[in-house]
């Protein structure tokens, strides 16, 4: 199945726009999807850490995506 990626801040930057299309299996997971978009993007990996929303809230590395939902990358926030 192919899932839409909003990106955010950092993240928009490492995937060179707003979003992009990524390629799961069925029954795929929030950690598929971040396994598959460091594989593609690897300066991903080198954040201190991110987070996946799914449709508008916070997802575990264990849910279950669907082609209709929306996903975000979440970068680090700094604060000063």
């Amino acid at each position: 199945m192919k899932v839409n990626v909003l990106a955010f801040g950092i993240a928009k930057d490492i995937f060179g726009g707003s979003s992009v299309e990524i390629e799961l299996p069925e029954n795929g997971t929030t950690q598929n999807l971040k396994q598959s978009l460091e594989d593609r993007y690897p300066r991903l990996r080198h954040l201190v850490s991110y987070m996946v929303a799914v449709n508008n809230e916070y997802a575990s590395d264990e849910g279950l995506l669907t082609e209709r939902d929306e996903i975000a990358i979440i970068p680090p926030v700094s604060g000063g």
